[in-house]
């Protein structure tokens, strides 16, 4: 198997519910990295061009379902299985939706 050009890296952190910070896995990470999976495949792109992998916490909890994107080191956030379509078709064309990218100041949850 090739090295891909990029890998999707979907938190699939599970908290005890009810905890404050909540969690991807609770907010449906599990399906959307299940779906982007299903969709790379469905285009072609699964075995040279991206992977989508399982992760756990990536520290924006607030911003769950989060995933990030290497090398290029952005993360979407609030990603829902509405999503994975917009963003595969975006991994192909080489760029970004931009209106699902967490924002540098938004990393914090305090701010």
């Amino acid at each position: 198997m090739p090295k891909r050009e990029r890998y999707l890296f979907v938190c699939n952190n599970r908290r005890a519910d009810g905890h404050p910070k909540g969690s991807c896995a609770a907010r449906g990470s599990e399906e959307v990295h299940a779906a982007l999976k299903a969709e790379l495949g469905k285009q072609g792109l699964a075995r040279e061009h991206a992977r989508a992998c399982t992760s756990s916490c990536l520290d924006v909890c607030h911003q769950g379902v989060v995933v990030g994107v290497s090398p290029e080191g952005y993360f979407y956030g609030k990603v829902t299985l509405a999503d994975v379509p917009e963003i595969v078709e975006a991994l192909r064309k080489g760029e970004r939706v931009e209106r699902l990218v967490i924002a540098d100041d938004d990393f914090d949850e305090s701010k």
